[in-house]
């Protein structure tokens, strides 16, 4: 920041950072949350009323999101939710099943017992909500279940990598659809996961993790697949 501007002029450029920061977060979460499809057109008029915000903090918002990866800045269109292909997807999960992967690792040496107690607690939830076919209780439990393994890996890089990266993907990889055998399997090897963390066996629960990103991969791709199904055939 500019030290020699005027006081006042310092405050309003805070000011306009700080509403910037939270219009990017405002807007990650909607797209992330699948509120914005991908390759929506995002009208900034449409924003700005909605945000109640001018277009200039907006405007920095979506350089964020577009550095991020989340949308796209393109001429005569303005900005637009990001469309991944197939390859993106395969290339975002290789990356997140080796930072979920090394997550565990170090969550083994260094989760307290309180933050076992409470992944126990979490996944006990996930498990009832599975057992009676609820998959609106089941992904926010499961999503947090990766969540708190990340945190207790107490890495701050590795956190902030892992976050940005998994947004590109969080709406299709904790909401792609199941069938009742992928669904069995994605439970039993958190089951494994939880047993995995309780002995502290780091090893183990990284190949863990790795395996279910590959398995979970396999179903986004098996939804991706549908989807594309009906324009191929028109």
């Amino acid at each position: 920041m500019d030290q020699t501007q005027p006081p006042e002029s310092r405050t309003l450029l805070i000011d306009r950072q700080g509403l910037s920061t939270v219009v990017t977060a405002r807007l990650r979460e909607m797209i992330v949350d699948g509120r914005f499809m991908p390759g929506t057109r995002l009208n900034e008029r449409v924003l700005c009323e909605q945000l109640l915000v001018s277009r200039t903090p907006l405007r920095e918002a979506f350089k964020t999101l577009e550095v991020e990866g989340l949308i796209n800045i393109l001429p005569n269109r303005g900005a637009v939710v990001a469309q991944l292909s197939v390859d993106d997807v395969k290339q975002t999960f290789e990356v997140l099943a080796a930072l979920e992967g090394l997550s565990g690792k170090l969550a083994c040496d260094r989760i307290t017992d309180e933050e076992l107690a409470e992944i126990r607690t979490i996944h006990t939830k996930m498990l009832a909500a599975h057992a009676r076919h609820d998959l609106p209780a089941y992904y926010p439990l499961n999503h947090s279940i990766h969540d708190r393994i990340n945190a207790a890996a107490r890495n701050a890089v590795l956190t902030a990598t892992y976050l940005q990266i998994n947004a590109r993907v969080q709406n299709i990889r904790f909401r792609s659809n199941f069938d009742q055998d992928k669904w069995n399997l994605a439970v039993k090897e958190h089951c494994e996961m939880l047993e995995a963390l309780e002995k502290r066996d780091g090893d183990r629960l990284q190949a863990v993790l790795q395996r279910h990103l590959y398995h979970k991969l396999d179903s986004v791709l098996a939804n991706f697949r549908e989807m594309m199904a009906p324009a191929d055939r028109a």
